[in-house]
């Protein structure tokens, strides 16, 4: 599929997004996509299952987008005691000439992470590559509704699609139950939105949910239970 018109976007942190007009659609916050990234995702999500790990912490992306939380989780695992293996599924991959236009490495402040972040891009789609040796990667293009995904295995479910009233078959109660049946007993799935018909969705697949401080610009983002 081609890639739509796309326009790069600077956030009130520094960092940079892609804008989709088609949408009026960003990737990240505009109040900060590199912050949007570390606090809902790494510090709700990732750091509570590594310090719960006692082997490979098992990470499912709902929306690769710009790569932008998988570079982040990557160089977390770098210092990790335990193994992140990364799977991330995305319907739209981004061609890596629009992703380097972000210039991610001028605002994480670390060069080396640049070529990680290549690395992410490059790896073929569909084939599991070990980028470091703490860092396992799996992309799977396609819809999520019909890829199929093993049972009771992610300690973690970053659910970063778009928006609901942007994507709205992406936010139903059917695709929530296929995710907790993914996700390993006492893992959790985190998302930057907070609306109440996400909640209840959620809480008819039977996840158990609760709303936490957001990142800035939003006064409250989600976590689920599977418990």
């Amino acid at each position: 599929m081609p890639t739509p018109h796309l326009e790069v976007r600077a956030t009130a942190d520094g960092s940079s997004t892609l804008f989709v007009p088609a949408l009026n659609e960003h990737y990240h916050s505009t109040h900060g996509a590199w912050q949007e990234a570390r606090h809902v995702y790494l510090a709700a999500g990732l750091e509570p299952a590594l310090a719960a790990a006692t082997g490979p912490v098992w990470v499912l992306e709902i929306g690769f987008g710009t790569g932008l939380n998988a570079l982040l989780t990557l160089e977390r695992s770098l210092s990790a005691a335990h193994p992140v293996f990364y799977d991330t599924i995305e319907k739209f991959p981004l061609p890596w000439s629009v992703v380097e236009q972000l210039h991610t490495e001028t605002y994480l402040g670390q060069p080396e992470l640049h070529d990680y972040q290549h690395q992410l891009h490059a790896a073929t789609w569909g084939r599991a590559a070990l980028l470091t040796p703490q860092f396992a990667l799996l992309k799977l293009a396609g819809e999520l509704q019909t890829t199929p995904l093993p049972t009771d295995t992610y300690q973690v479910i970053y659910f970063d699609a778009f928006a609901p009233d942007k994507q709205p078959d992406m936010w139903t109660d059917a695709v929530f139950a296929q995710l907790y049946r993914a996700t390993a007993p006492g893992g959790c799935l985190v998302s930057y939105c907070a609306k109440g018909s996400f909640k209840r969705s959620l809480l008819a697949a039977g996840w158990q949910v609760e709303k936490i401080p957001g990142p800035p610009g939003k006064r409250e983002m989600i976590r689920a239970w599977k418990r």
